[in-house]
């Protein structure tokens, strides 16, 4: 019940809940209060709504977006409490008294001067924002000016809003006592904080204080371009919620000559994790298009999504489709693959996935380059790592269309956790959704919250059981040192998180972010020593939900000895570990077919809606000799990922060679023809040939 009831609030905790409870009663109650008259009950009531109210801000709770499209935004629950505080004053046989009209002109000026203050910031945030936002980019000749303080502009609507509290508490005490001085002076201070807060924010919009024009910013960056001269681009567009998509390429573009990252949403660029790698998030289309990218030779895209036109249209460069897993979803085979030069997938299941579905991809068009980011993984021994076993369930989301096949977690979800946890032979179990889940069925959501809600009991229950008592007494010294690293860790990977200053905006960010070493090498040394103190900080017999970056999804992979996933890149991905692994076939297609439509399960147990096959996988995992499916995973690795020598990194980096020579050998050969007299190929000049137009166009500079 409260499950459902956190849903329908649009929040994300049993605290949050009561915090919107409280707010949504509270406003009644003060209206109430004002109605009957009542000072003290008004007082509580006002009280509790501010409190409420701020509690759900800092939360940054989904109910305040909500309430913002409904026309029930801070604002105007404030002026709903000023309103209600002047109806109090009428109900008190105040109407006619000066705090009456004093409390109704200062609200009113209170107001104006949150007008001035909006605007203010308003101004100040579109005089700071740069065409561009850069990472490991020497941006020092634009002399970029530090970011106004933080405290002054996050929030900025909900701080101005709350310096009304001396003059509500001022005509509130004034009308309790009788002695108006108090009303006068609480709407002095309020009035007189707002307009100190507009004073301290004017300096922000001097000359000296906002950014270079966006002209002199892409001149900049154009001749950084060229004395960089980039060769590989991995080009990424997409919502915030993907930067795992890009963050996966991050360690192989490190290791390929002159690399560059162009993203395209300033929230992606926030959500890059650490790199090396030159990085310009270019926003604006006719920003890209004018880039000089004219010693790029091949461009790498993560994803299949239409702003890629924007650099595909470049013909000096050759394009690649790398995508952001192998999987046989629908999204392995998109026709729009058909616009690239190459695509390149982990092993033969690839190109033969895209022989077999005919979508227009030519074979020779596609090339087989391993999965670097699986050198992680770890192969399974065969042996489990603690005392019981431990099974990922990591489901994928539930898809852009209905169809059932697309996540078990609508249809097998809670059955599979159930029979995982009533499993004859205990097993820890590690849950990891995908990022997506939810975003479009709210049933997933609901399946997801009660999934949390199993894991979370009968983690309980074990803790509260004498089977785990003396395990968890034994080692709870270790668990706490390991907390206590785990914090000690997160402190410093804080500090570490941008070299900038703390509250720097995107501007001051982008001048201050330049590549630092010996910052990353700690940041990835800490990322190691906090991945295995997280595992260490609970008992190998409790369960875990895991969301978030950390830890990443292939060290979970390390951490289990099994898994269950869905058609997915993830079941592709853990075939590399070597170890047992379940796939459900939520649409009931049958165990014969759904191994025929789905290359990467013909090494899985096969479980129906109901799981009750689940316990197949788990004999394997308990006894090497019941494993019937150790040999097929080991020819299947190899069909999917290619083969182990040359490793992966080996192979991408020799087929990034390859295109980037032919790319030049393409550039060569324009320009030779192009710098033919006419007169040699026997051309009239008043007189175009049928090809000439087109091949004008094909040939066009990177500018235009």
């Amino acid at each position: 019940m409260i499950s459902t009831a956190i849903r329908l609030a649009r929040v994300g905790s049993r605290s949050e809940l009561a915090a919107a409870v409280l707010m949504g009663l509270g406003y009644p109650c003060v209206m109430l209060a004002a109605l009957i008259p009542n000072l003290y009950f008004f007082a509580a009531a006002a009280a509790v709504t501010y409190i409420a109210d701020r509690y759900l801000h800092q939360r940054g709770s989904y109910l305040i977006n909500r309430l913002e499209k409904v026309r029930a935004g801070v604002a105007i629950r404030f002026l709903a409490r000023q309103l209600l505080l002047i109806l109090l004053l009428a109900r008190l046989h105040l109407a006619g008294a000066s705090l009456m009209y004093v409390a109704v002109a200062a609200f009113l000026v209170f107001y104006a001067l949150n007008t001035v203050q909006g605007a203010l910031i308003t101004l100040i945030r579109k005089r700071r924002s740069m065409p561009v936002v850069t990472r490991n980019i020497d941006l020092s000749s634009l002399s970029i000016p530090a970011a106004p303080p933080r405290f002054l502009m996050a929030q900025s609507v909900a701080k101005m809003l709350h310096l009304d509290i001396p003059m509500e508490i001022g005509v509130f005490v004034a009308a309790a006592s009788g002695t108006f001085v108090f009303g006068y002076l609480g709407a002095a201070v309020s009035t007189g904080l707002g307009l100190l807060y507009i004073l301290v924010l004017a300096p922000s919009l001097r000359p000296r204080s906002i950014v270079p024009p966006a002209p002199r910013v892409l001149a900049a960056i154009d001749t950084w371009l060229r004395a960089y001269r980039p060769r590989t681009v991995l080009y990424f567009s997409g919502s915030k919620e993907s930067a795992y998509q890009v963050n996966m390429w991050l360690e192989a573009m490190e290791q390929v000559e002159r690399p560059l990252i162009v993203l395209r949403e300033r929230g992606i660029a926030s959500q890059l994790a650490p790199t090396s790698v030159p990085v310009i998030c270019v926003p604006g289309g006719t920003n890209l298009m004018n880039l000089d990218l004219s010693t790029v030779r091949v461009a790498l895209y993560a994803a299949n999504v239409g702003k890629n036109i924007h650099l595909l249209r470049v013909p000096t460069m050759k394009h690649v489709f790398i995508g952001h897993g192998d999987s046989d979803k629908i999204a392995s085979i998109n026709p729009y693959s058909k616009v690239y030069d190459e695509v390149w997938t982990a092993g033969r299941a690839g190109r033969d996935r895209y022989a077999l579905a005919d979508v227009g991809v030519r074979d020779e068009d596609i090339v087989e380059v391993g999965r670097p980011q699986l050198a992680p993984i770890k192969t399974w021994t065969g042996e489990c790592g603690k005392p019981i076993p431990t099974v990922l369930y990591a489901p994928t989301w539930e898809g852009w269309d209905d169809s059932p096949g697309n996540t078990s977690l609508l249809l097998a979800g809670e059955n599979i956790v159930k029979q995982l946890l009533e499993a004859p032979s205990p097993v820890r179990v590690i849950y990891k959704p995908h990022p997506f889940t939810g975003i479009r069925d709210k049933r997933a959501k609901a399946v997801h919250q009660r999934i949390e809600a199993l894991l979370e009991a009968d983690t309980a229950a074990r803790r509260a059981g004498p089977r785990w008592a003396e395990a968890s007494a034994a080692e709870r010294a270790e668990r706490q040192a390991a907390a206590d690293s785990v914090a000690r860790v997160e402190a410093r990977l804080d500090s570490l998180a941008t070299s900038g200053r703390v509250g720097g905006d995107e501007s001051e960010v982008s001048r201050l972010a330049v590549a630092d070493q010996e910052r990353l090498d700690e940041i990835k040394r800490l990322r190691a020593e906090w991945n295995d103190a997280y595992w260490r900080s609970f008992g190998w017999w409790e369960h875990r939900t895991v969301t978030g970056a950390e830890p990443k999804l292939y060290d979970c992979f390390n951490e289990s000895d099994a898994m269950v996933s869905d058609i997915s890149s993830v079941v592709s991905d853990f075939i590399a570990s070597g170890k047992p692994y379940a796939v459900t076939d939520s649409a009931g297609v049958g165990e014969a077919e759904f191994r025929r439509q789905n290359t990467a399960v013909r090494a899985a147990v096969i479980l129906s809606n109901d799981a009750q096959e689940i316990g197949e996988m788990l004999s394997a995992v308990a006894d090497p000799a019941a494993d019937r499916l150790r040999a097929r995973r080991a020819e299947l690795k190899h069909y999917l990922l290619g083969p182990e020598k040359p490793t992966s990194i080996e192979q991408f980096n020799a087929a990034v060679d390859a295109l980037a020579i032919q790319a030049e050998a393409r550039n060569a050969g324009v320009a030779k023809r192009l710098s033919e007299p006419e007169e040699a190929a026997g051309l009239d000049d008043s007189a175009p040939g049928p090809g000439d137009a087109e091949r004008d166009a094909h040939d066009s500079p990177v500018r235009g």
